[in-house]
């Protein structure tokens, strides 16, 4: 299959507005001087200029995964430095985003050259808020709360980056305070009150009714949509309630 196939295959809302615009123009990357004659390429450049950014699409998981490159593609570059952690933790969650390893080296590529363009994270944000689910934004951002972390810190201008995401994916500040805990244990005692959204003065029934609210906040099923491989990493956060709840209970004798 070829680069442009896999971009353009089974695509939805980022056809059109900032995610489309980003993309149109870093495709001229992936192809040498031949190519460029090509009229299948020039179609779809056409077409991604040509789009309405304002209609309303259906979500496919395709649109997740280019999404999350944009994404991923802000915060690498937002300190000025790409560093070899952040390369080889972004290599290692592709290899899980996408079913094979061609395309896998090929959304590799497309975020070479998404690290060179010129993203506006505010539109781009807002363009994914319209289109996709709270439960799929959730994830995410703790993608890239991952990826800021690989080297086992959150730099400010990546935190800074990550910051406007959130804000403009519409993520409310508990629901972002509880992503962020899980990379703050040895900084933060209090993290896995944070992680449940609760105060370390919060009673017993109500650490378990925070739990029972989290669980089904970040069950992996409710971002079955986007694909098997967004859903695989959706579980990473639902065994991290799992270990606030755990760290809880064991501080306090809990039954």
């Amino acid at each position: 299959m070829s680069v442009l196939k896999w971009i353009f295959g089974g695509l939805g809302f980022v056809l059109g507005g900032p995610i489309g615009a980003v993309i149109g123009a870093v495709l001229g990357s992936f192809f040498d001087g031949n190519d460029d004659s090509d009229p299948l390429l020039e179609g779809e450049r056409r077409g991604w200029q040509g789009r309405n950014g304002n209609a309303r699409r259906q979500t496919t998981e395709g649109d997740v995964k280019i999404s999350i490159l944009v994404l991923i593609a802000c915060v690498m570059k937002a300190d000025g430095v790409v560093r070899k952690s952040e390369v080889e933790a972004v290599k290692r969650f592709l290899k899980q985003l996408y079913r094979t390893q061609e395309e896998a080296t090929q959304a590799l590529h497309l975020l070479k050259s998404l690290l060179d363009a010129n993203i506006d994270p505010y539109a781009v944000s807002e363009q994914i808020k319209q289109n996709v689910n709270y439960s799929t934004r959730l994830e995410i951002l703790n993608v890239l709360l991952g990826i800021a972390n690989a080297d086992g810190e959150l730099d400010f201008g990546e935190e800074r980056i990550i910051d406007i995401i959130a804000a403009n994916l519409g993520i409310s500040d508990s629901d972002y305070a509880s992503l962020k805990a899980i990379y703050t244990k040895t900084q933060d005692p209090n993290w896995a009150y944070t992680a449940l959204e609760i105060q370390p003065s919060a009673s017993d029934d109500d650490v378990k009714t925070a739990y029972r609210r989290m669980a089904m906040k970040y069950h992996p099923d409710k971002v079955a949509s986007a694909g098997e491989e967004v859903k695989k990493q959706a579980t990473e956060k639902f065994r991290a309630i799992n270990e606030a709840y755990e760290y809880i209970k064991n501080a306090r004798g809990m039954k």
